[in-house]
């Protein structure tokens, strides 16, 4: 596969989270579902997608781990990522979440220091406050006109930061498709029985049709994003991931009416900014760094 393909499958892995972020507002927002049958069915379908594609005998292979407890602390975060993000969907608008989002790449890059031993040169760390000041101008604190749901997506935010980390740790002792299991694992083990405490059936067969989806869209993004790093190397996938802020807010247009305001706008163009001279200094020193399992969210 040539790396334009990767490129492709990046894009779409890009879409799917997208369509998994405006699925799960519009579940959640319109449809009035609760939260917690919104998050068991997700990483329901989601696993069982992943035991589809690979069949039961790989897919039980993949439960291997040789290290539990950093696989279950990695679960850990991605559940707390997806349901501190699919809350914050529920108040905020989609190119407000995904322009906090962006502050991921800039948050893994802080953390890789103290836990991956990955230090940043001095303009890095000025690039990741230039990105901690997009934030804050798409919060706005002092000014109004956000709702505090705000906090949940950068907990959203930190916690698949985290999430990209120690995926990096896991992934020079465990295979894909172990990290790929075990990502969902624990939203299953966590969500499933309070999915049935808290279920309401779907009143009509779209609504089933979006609930059940969320799994297939969140699987092929996580599979798109693995499949293209699998045959090009991250930093030139990286940017690709900021395609959302074109994929978002026209989900967010025609689906829920919303605009982008000018702050919105201004945070952005400050984050992705960020984030691309961060990419451009990786590119520079020619280290990739191996980082064939970075996703992105919501995502989670």
């Amino acid at each position: 596969m040539s790396h334009s393909s990767a490129i492709g499958l990046m894009c779409l892995a890009v879409v799917c989270f997208s369509i998994l972020d405006s699925t799960a507002k519009y579940l959640g927002e319109i449809a009035g579902l609760p939260i917690e049958q919104v998050l068991g069915v997700r990483f329901l379908t989601h696993i069982l997608f992943l035991f589809l594609l690979y069949r039961p005998t790989k897919f039980f292979n993949g439960l291997k781990t040789k290290s539990f407890k950093a696989q279950a602390l990695r679960s850990v975060t991605m559940v707390s990522a997806t349901a501190f993000n699919f809350l914050a969907l529920i108040y905020l608008q989609l190119d407000q979440t995904i322009t906090i989002f962006f502050l991921s790449p800039l948050l893994v890059a802080a953390f890789a220091g103290p836990i991956l031993g990955e230090w940043l040169a001095p303009k890095q760390f000025i690039a990741v406050l230039l990105g901690f000041l997009g934030v804050v101008i798409v919060m706005r604190p002092g000014l109004g006109g956000i709702h505090p749901a705000v906090i949940l997506s950068l907990l959203s935010t930190l916690a698949v930061s985290i999430y990209n980390v120690l995926t990096r740790y896991t992934s020079r002792f465990d295979s894909n498709l172990t990290n790929q299991i075990y990502a969902p694992l624990g939203g299953v083990i966590v969500f499933a029985p309070l999915a049935l405490i808290y279920w309401q059936t779907p009143q009509s067969a779209f609504v089933w049709f979006l609930l059940l989806s969320l799994g297939l869209s969140g699987g092929l993004g996580h599979w798109f994003l693995i499949t293209a790093h699998h045959y090009a190397p991250a930093p030139l996938l990286a940017p690709f991931i900021y395609t959302g802020i074109i994929s978002m807010p026209i989900i967010g247009y025609f689906v829920f009416g919303d605009k982008p305001s000018l702050y919105t706008l201004a945070g952005a163009l400050c984050v992705i900014g960020s984030g691309l001279y961060l990419w451009q200094q990786e590119r520079a020193k020619g280290d990739p760094k191996k980082d064939d399992h970075h996703e992105a969210p919501s995502q989670p």
